[in-house]
């Protein structure tokens, strides 16, 4: 989710109804060394909280400082054991630590001592077929201090293709006493009801359903309350969400990031919609505000 989950989605997810927010993934090498990129993927905002910062690295004692530094600013800190880039496990980090249980522990300890916020962990299935071992790795994660425990139903071979495996968030469920979250395949509001009947989780985590969709986090809300989960978004609804998005970006990033920014986003938010093909091919032209706001009232006038 790097390059979605910013400080301007994080507000509109939140104003939909999303319980709790993190940040994109931060390297804890990258905090060490003070990279300018990072700062700007610290920023946060009170409105958004709660807030975690999400982190990433395979030396434990690094983790722990480099966390213990910026935890006044979020309310817990989370690592991610899950991420399954190339450039991530071949710095045997991310998904990579699935395949060495005894540093996830040394990580997990390391930072629980040195926490006073609670520390949450993201993993995996496993790394491959051959080794789905989160039920080792999430018994370690509780035995080590964390708080809560991640679980995204594919290893990392599979990256997202096929179907995520729920029962594997199941068995988790049923090996720990800390809270277990779901995720993978959440991408309606009857999902997220069927992944909490079918595995008994605490609670489900929602990513690449997210993109261009903040819509889903009211509809999962609405369902979990037991009411009726409100209809899909119409065209006016779609180009005001996507403006009003376009207008964060500006204020947060300035046009000439901000812009370039949305040309994704709007390839996402009209994902499926007639036309949209000829949309994404305009959209990747667009400079200014101005630009984007002439294509956005075409599509949707």
């Amino acid at each position: 989710m790097a390059g979605v989950t910013d400080l301007p989605y994080r507000l509109l997810c939140k104003e939909q109804g999303c319980d709790a927010m993190y940040t994109e993934m931060i390297s804890a090498k990258a905090l060490f060394y003070k990279s300018k990129n990072t700062k700007a993927l610290l920023l946060s905002e009170l409105r958004e909280r709660p807030i975690a910062v999400q982190l990433f690295g395979s030396e434990p004692d690094l983790m722990a400082e480099m966390a213990a530094g910026i935890e006044d600013a979020f309310d817990w800190i989370d690592v991610n054991m899950g991420c399954p880039v190339p450039k991530v496990v071949n710095n045997g980090e991310g998904s990579a630590l699935m395949k060495n249980p005894q540093l996830v522990s040394q990580i997990v300890e390391a930072m629980s001592k040195k926490l006073k916020k609670p520390l949450t962990v993201k993993i995996r299935a496993g790394f491959d077929s051959s080794t789905r071992n989160a039920v080792e790795i999430a018994k370690r994660i509780e035995a080590g201090g964390a708080a809560a425990v991640t679980v995204h139903g594919r290893t990392r071979e599979q990256y997202y293709s096929g179907t995520a495996d729920w029962e594997i968030i199941r068995a988790v469920k049923e090996a720990v006493s800390i809270p277990v979250i779901g995720n993978g395949d959440i991408f309606q509001a009857q999902d997220a009801l069927r992944m909490v009947e079918e595995t008994g989780c605490d609670g489900v985590m929602v990513a690449r359903g997210a993109k261009g969709n903040p819509w889903l986090f009211r509809e999962i809300r609405a369902a979990f309350d037991g009411r009726p989960v409100p209809a899909r978004p119409n065209g006016a609804e779609m180009r005001e969400m996507i403006l009003r998005h376009a207008k964060l970006q500006l204020q947060y990033k300035g046009e000439y990031t901000g812009m370039r920014e949305m040309r994704k986003h709007l390839a996402w938010y009209t994902s499926g919609c007639p036309h949209s093909s000829a949309l994404r091919g305009r959209a990747n032209t667009v400079e200014t505000m101005a630009d984007l706001e002439k294509l956005v009232w075409e599509f949707f006038p």
